[in-house]
């Protein structure tokens, strides 16, 4: 396994750089001066008084684990159900039973995550201000945990606010080695890898082993902060007795709002199973007009004869979507 690069005192500008590049990278002290790290360096009980001045009093679903899954929020047997229960609390109630929780030894495990903070805590961010990105921000608590390995279709700089946080990382070219799960039954939304997740098992996953070495990983502390780039799998383990985290998720990239997985999923019922020959030259064109390894697809002709192949915008990005649109309700082209 390798470390993640890392940079210190990361500015807006040194961050497009990174974002362009798509490599994780861990920002050391990015949030070290939000109060809400301060609060939690004083105790979980300060961390939690500070959150509850924000509260709204609205539901949430947490999750509740039996001691015996020590965190490890994961399938129940042969991929049937789950090995954790789902409770929908108050905020409040979610932050008591983190609290009482860590008061007994043996009780159930409690992860509370993906909480919009501008519903659930407004006022929130303006205490506690991210300096490079200027989207809403999401609150993770709970426990010591092990979330599966898993990726996410946004950009992401997820920041540690409490406790420890190891993140493990495999890049995207990996995932015909990791294993996927299912991708519509899931713990949280997003597919897992079976055997990065799971005990080292080379008799059943003998391509992991090729990758399992290749692994990047990260410790991260309060107030540190990693940018996780889309599509990298990572696996996060809160490693402390008790853990905050807050993330940011966004498209760095997004011309327009159609996302790529959406096309990823149309591309599944429309190409995946056609014959072998047929999808060897649907990727073909592919890679010609969508991947261009070799540069534009029409960089022979002048840029004012390329047409709905120029710039997405102004204009092209709306023309070619319309053009979709009319094909999806059934239009011949």
């Amino acid at each position: 396994m390798a470390a993640i690069a890392e940079q210190q005192g990361c500015t807006p500008e040194a961050f497009d750089a990174i974002k362009e590049a798509c490599r994780p990278v861990v920002l050391r002290n990015l949030v070290a001066d939000w109060p809400v790290v301060e609060a939690g360096s004083r105790s979980p009980q300060s961390l939690c008084d500070y959150l509850l001045r924000f509260d709204t009093g609205r539901t949430l679903d947490a999750f509740f684990g039996a001691p015996e899954i020590a965190g490890k929020y994961y399938y129940g047997e042969d991929l049937d159900g789950f090995n954790f229960e789902r409770r929908t609390v108050r905020f409040a109630e979610a932050l008591g039973a983190i609290l009482d929780g860590l008061k007994t030894p043996g009780s159930p495990t409690v992860y509370a995550g993906s909480l919009t903070v501008d519903d659930y805590l407004p006022g929130f961010a303006r205490e506690n201000v991210m300096p490079l990105v200027t989207v809403g921000a999401r609150l993770w608590l709970g426990h010591a945990s092990n979330v599966a390995v898993h990726y996410d279709a946004m950009d992401n700089i997820a920041c540690v606010v409490a406790g420890r946080r190891r993140f493990t990382l495999y890049p995207p070219e990996a995932t015909g080695k990791l294993y996927v799960g299912p991708i519509d039954h899931t713990m949280a939304g997003q597919p897992v890898s079976l055997a990065a997740s799971s005990p080292p098992d080379p008799a059943r996953y003998p391509l992991f082993e090729e990758v399992r070495a290749s692994a990047l990983v990260a410790e991260l502390e309060p107030g540190d902060a990693l940018y996780l780039p889309k599509l990298w799998w990572h696996g996060i383990e809160a490693t402390a007795p008790f853990n905050g985290l807050v993330n940011y998720w966004w498209d760095g990239f997004r011309a327009g709002p159609d996302a790529p997985y959406t096309a990823l999923l149309l591309s599944m019922i429309a190409i995946a199973e056609r014959p072998p020959a047929e999808r060897a030259a649907w990727k073909a064109y592919f890679d010609h007009y969508v991947f261009r390894p070799d540069g534009h697809p029409l960089r022979h002709l002048p840029p004012g004869k390329h047409g709905i192949l120029g710039p997405l915008k102004p204009d092209n990005y709306g023309r070619i979507r319309a053009w979709v649109m009319h094909l999806l309700r059934g239009f011949n082209a």
